[in-house]
């Protein structure tokens, strides 16, 4: 029997493990996940009850096979009306929080909202063409803004940097209020130093015409099939508990067909023969280095962990897998009794707090970057609904460097004193209790060596039992369908003895965008 060494227990990682031993009954499946939770990024952080989402994933696929699988882990149950969720609340939310082997494993609808905050204002994002915009810009700022679109239509720029990309799709005027700042914040580095392919795989069909196109698709009959850009889709589907749920049903379906989950195993190595074929790998457990021999490996760890710990990389393909470079991120979990922000949509939630999702943050008077409002990511993720709001803030930096060394004491006084001045609460005594989380190569940069990816890929792709897959394992910003996605691809060639490894990087270079985060 073939043995398959799969690393990384994230989407791409679990996708590809539950699809071959689906599919297959002659391949032995092992998982090497280098922490103990299950879904990489997408896990959820249970503090008290209280529950986070590293990063805020929606999930939303234009994909029938990704909704499909979705389905057949996590049924669909809808939108709960408030009275089930209180009483819910009452059945489940005991102390120390609820069983998740007996809570209910379903997707919820959820409305999709989120805003910029920018100026001490806030607007719709997706930019939405209602009063409350031009009343914010002001009229000298709203006429200089049509202007500053219809220049950027009539002198289109050559996209040879992400600024090109924002400008060219909404005008030089709203790219510096609503893009270049935040941007700048999210990866480091000005956008005119960043490759223009990370917007069109993250923004794609977005734009002024795109915006203008939906406004009128809604007053048309038969709106309910006009085609819509995923970043102005109003609702998506979310695990009852928080992305994590998702992985850990997915983990728990690996092991009962067979498949080993290997959790605090860090792969730190790689051995290949003469002919560019691997024969084994190392990994680190409870101080000690650990050699295992397979013949199938299917990597989602950082292309630059993955070349870094082969033998006899060519000189060039090493470099260029040294320089790619990452973001990184820290995530504050805080508790308090109340928001300050009025509810002035009509969506109805509970105790009357905001709607959104997530809030952009684009002050340049902060450092945040985003915060998340997980009461309405799902109600279940917040220990007392009723009466407290349990929010994350976000603050994007480069592992080592001051702000990622900063002490979690540090990092928490950093975010209470930003939320103060934000007008998020009145006082820092106001908050009830916070918990600090940090996360490594959350985002695969596109500049340094980036240019040179392709031939990198080239050269792994002469390795014959090598597959890559997911956002890492790609250095790709995918999303979590995209991840699932280059499993698929991986799971179909290996079934189907195909060598050409075109499909799986081929995922997500379409003009078409789907979106699960």
């Amino acid at each position: 029997m073939r043995k398959a060494f799969i690393i990384g227990a994230g989407p791409a990682g679990l996708t590809a493990a539950y699809e071959l031993l689906k599919q297959t009954s002659d391949i032995e499946v092992t998982v090497f996940e280098e922490s103990q939770h299950m879904g990489g990024i997408s896990k959820t952080v249970n503090y008290k009850g209280n529950r986070m989402d590293m990063g805020g994933h929606r999930f939303f696929s234009k994909v029938p096979e990704v909704n499909e699988w979705w389905e057949n882990m996590l049924p669909m149950q809808g939108s709960p009306s408030y009275d089930d969720i209180k009483l819910d609340r009452t059945q489940a939310w005991k102390a120390g929080g609820p069983d998740p082997e007996k809570e209910d494993r379903v997707m919820l609808k959820r409305n999709r909202v989120s805003r910029i905050f920018f100026e001490q204002k806030f607007y719709d994002y997706p930019i939405q063409l209602k009063p409350e915009l031009f009343l914010n810009m002001g009229f000298v700022n709203t006429l200089k803004v049509g202007f500053s679109y219809l220049f950027s239509l009539i002198h289109k720029r050559k996209e040879n940097s992400l600024e090109d990309f924002y400008i060219n799709r909404f005008g030089k005027k709203l790219y510096s209020m609503f893009f270049e700042h935040y941007t700048e914040n999210l990866w480091g580095r000005h956008p005119s130093e960043i490759d223009p392919s990370w917007g069109a795989q993250r923004v794609k069909g977005l734009s002024i015409i795109a915006i203008l196109k939906d406004v009128f698709g809604k007053m048309l009959p038969g709106k309910e099939n006009r085609h819509v850009e995923t970043s102005l889709i109003e609702s998506f589907s979310y695990p009852k508990l928080g992305p994590g749920q998702l992985w850990d049903v997915t983990a728990a379906e690996v092991e009962k067909m067979g498949g080993r989950i290997l959790k605090n195993c860090k792969v730190v190595s790689f051995e290949k023969n003469a002919d560019n074929h691997i024969t084994s790998l190392t990994y680190e457990h409870d101080g000690q280095q650990i050699k295992a021999e397979a013949d199938i490996f299917i990597s989602s760890m950082p292309l630059k962990d993955l070349v870094g710990g082969m033998n006899d990389v060519p000189a060039k393909e090493a470099s260029i897998a040294a320089g790619l470079p990452y973001r990184d991120y820290r995530t504050l979990g805080v508790l308090i009794p109340r928001l300050n922000l009025k509810n002035k949509t009509k969506i109805k939630t509970i105790s009357n707090i905001v709607p959104d999702n997530w809030v952009y943050v684009h002050d340049r008077s902060v450092t945040m970057g985003r915060f998340q409002i997980y009461n309405n990511w799902s109600p279940y993720m917040v220990t007392d609904l009723e009466h407290t709001v349990w929010i994350g803030l976000e603050y994007f930096c480069n592992e080592g460097d001051d702000f990622w060394n900063m002490t979690d004491e540090e990092f928490t006084k950093l975010g209470i004193r930003e939320m103060v001045q934000m007008g998020l609460i009145d006082k820092e005594e106001d908050v009830i209790d916070t918990h600090a989380e940090s996360v490594k190569k959350a985002y695969p940069a596109y500049f340094d060596t980036y240019e040179e990816i392709d031939t990198l890929i080239a050269y792994l792709n002469t390795i014959d039992n090598l597959y890559c897959v997911g956002r890492n394992g790609q250095h790709r910003y995918n999303n979590i369908d995209h991840s699932m996605c280059t499993s698929f691809e991986v799971v179909h060639n290996i079934v189907n003895g195909i060598a050409d490894r075109s499909n799986i990087w081929s995922v997500n270079t379409e003009k078409e965008y789907h979106e699960s985060k």
